[in-house]
């Protein structure tokens, strides 16, 4: 017997309409190109996106068309999102860090009808138009009066789109399972890879957000995505946000600590969303300034782990940080690290054992951890294996590449993410490694990621990285890549002893290579692909 209910298809239009409607004071400030900031409220941005959308509709954009987008993080952004997605064309987000091969490859592979990109980025598709569709429209997103001269490609102006067209549309209806977004994963092996997600993948992850991560979501307040819209959507914020009442302040191009701190001290940042080397960087000008921003309590950190020195030095000062787990093919988020209740009043030492795992599955999405036969393991926090996922917004293979998609899902439909995992007795993930970035030594896994973290608690030591080097005896030993603070540079002697308290002597570090910087992939994640590369004929002190 089915239920008697009305079935109305879930829509990312309605979440913009929605958040003008019910929080007509929020706010999207954004720091733009053009050199100033930006700010209007949501029925202001709800009023430009109706336009907007009429513009694309008379540029011939239809049901299904990739519309592309190379931009930083601000309200034309934003504006794209709600616009493609709400006449049921689909935003495809590029992320500018990717290799020119690697931008040729998904442009072409997505077959974008349209691009619209920011100013900065002009010399990059300047350096790579001739390999890109011939009938590619391209949209420059900036004031008509800021319109640049002598452009190397014919260029509509963003502005253009919306004049003289209405602010008000019938968005149209489709079904909730039509594709809204294309996201490519950064393509550390092989080309990108394409995660095409729904109207309803989208609008349930924006709804399950809002319930799991409950630090963040306090109606009112701001909210700052350090995390870029082209990667993975901004983890969710531009679609949560409207549904929460929270105003979003969008950062632009300039990313360093200093600007952060400026901006999020004017504008009372309550929370913000980003990886830990961005919040390395905030915390090196907050401790120059010696305060935090004005209003900053919630600090949220994806992408790769948080060291935990980092995470203590923003507790301390009364900002709580919390993991948010998870990956481009999970729209993104998987786990949120708000921790359980009975755990607020235990000491900061508990509390951040608890914050420096991946915390709590959200709701909607299923874990398992399977050994290397595939026999799944107990959530008992002792036994580990390989994290499964399925649910609602994990997706169901890759975009026109039927051979990655073989190879992502299990015979049960799950998809494998590669990473090392323990779950315990009360539902809590912990992620060890990336199952390529463990050393086995001797037959004996060592987790690189408890090694950096323990690291760079060290006072002298900025950043730092493990890699496995071969051994003739043991197969492979672990090797401290790090990036000093300032002139001191630690011995692997001194460094031993500081990590010997946590690590067995066979587990620590058997060598200590001094970098200027280490190398970052296309979503700001330490490159240990890069760092392997560049230390490829190292040679161990054993064997020398």
């Amino acid at each position: 017997m089915k239920g008697m209910m009305m079935q109305r298809p879930l829509r990312i239009a309605d979440i913009l309409e929605f958040g003008a409607e019910q929080y007509p004071r929020g706010e999207i400030i954004s720091v733009r190109t053009e050199g100033d900031l930006h700010r209007y409220t949501y029925p202001q941005a709800a009023a430009r996106t109706r336009q907007l959308a009429n513009g694309l509709l008379a540029k011939g954009v239809e049901m299904g068309d990739r519309i592309a987008t190379l931009a930083w993080n601000g309200y034309r952004h934003f504006e794209l999102y709600y616009a493609i997605q709400g006449i049921g064309a689909i935003c495809h987000t590029i992320n500018p860090r990717l290799s020119p091969e690697q931008l040729i490859y998904i442009i072409n592979h997505a077959e974008d009808k349209m691009l619209c990109l920011d100013t900065t980025f002009i010399p990059l598709i300047a350096a790579v138009k001739d390999h890109l569709p011939k009938d590619l429209t391209y949209v420059i997103m900036v004031d008509k009066d800021k319109m640049p001269a002598d452009l190397p490609f014919e260029a509509l102006c963003y502005e253009d789109l919306l004049d003289g067209q209405p602010d008000t549309i019938e968005w149209p209806e489709f079904d909730e399972n039509t594709a809204c977004g294309l996201c490519y994963t950064s393509g550390t092996t092989g080309n990108p890879k394409g995660a095409l997600y729904t109207h309803r993948s989208t609008v349930l992850h924006a709804m399950m957000i809002v319930v799991m991560q409950t630090s963040s979501f306090v109606e009112g307040g701001k909210v700052l995505p350090v995390v870029p819209l082209f990667h993975v959507n901004a983890w969710g914020l531009p679609y949560s946000a409207p549904l929460a009442g929270l105003s979003i302040v969008f950062p632009g191009a300039a990313l360093d600590g200093e600007n952060l701190f400026k901006l999020m001290d004017s504008e009372g940042v309550y929370s913000a969303w980003g990886v830990p080397t961005i919040w390395m960087g905030l915390m090196a000008e907050i401790q120059k300034q010696g305060r935090m921003p004005n209003g900053f309590k919630d600090v949220v950190v994806g992408g790769s782990a948080c060291p935990r020195s980092l995470m203590k030095a923003f507790e301390e000062r009364g900002a709580s940080v919390s993991h948010a787990w998870g990956m481009t093919e999970m729209s993104p988020v998987g786990s949120h690290g708000v921790i359980p209740a009975w755990m607020n009043d235990a000491p900061l030492e508990e509390r951040l054992d608890m914050k420096q795992r991946q915390g709590r599955r959200c709701f909607g999405v299923e874990f398992k951890i399977v050994d290397e036969d595939g026999k799944r393991q107990p959530h008992d926090g002792k036994h580990s294996g390989e994290l499964f996922v399925r649910g609602n917004t994990v997706v169901s293979g890759y975009f026109k590449n039927e051979e990655a998609t073989k190879k992502a899902l299990d015979a049960e439909g799950w998809f494998g993410t590669g990473d090392v995992a323990s779950i315990d007795h009360n539902g809590i993930l912990t992620i060890s490694d990336r199952a390529k970035d463990l050393v086995k030594s001797g037959g004996e896994w060592i987790s690189s990621i408890d090694l950096e973290n323990l690291a760079m608690a060290h006072p002298a030591v900025a950043n730092a990285a493990v890699i496995a080097v071969p051994h003739k005896k043991w197969d492979e030993r672990p090797v401290l890549v790090a990036v000093a603070r300032g002139e001191e540079k630690p011995s692997l002697e001194a460094m031993q002893e500081h990590m010997s308290e946590h690590f067995a002597k066979w587990q620590l570090p058997d060598d200590i290579l001094w970098v200027d910087q280490l190398p970052l992939t296309a979503t700001g994640k330490v490159s240990k692909l890069t760092l392997r590369q560049t230390f490829k004929d190292y040679v161990h002190p054993d064997e020398r």
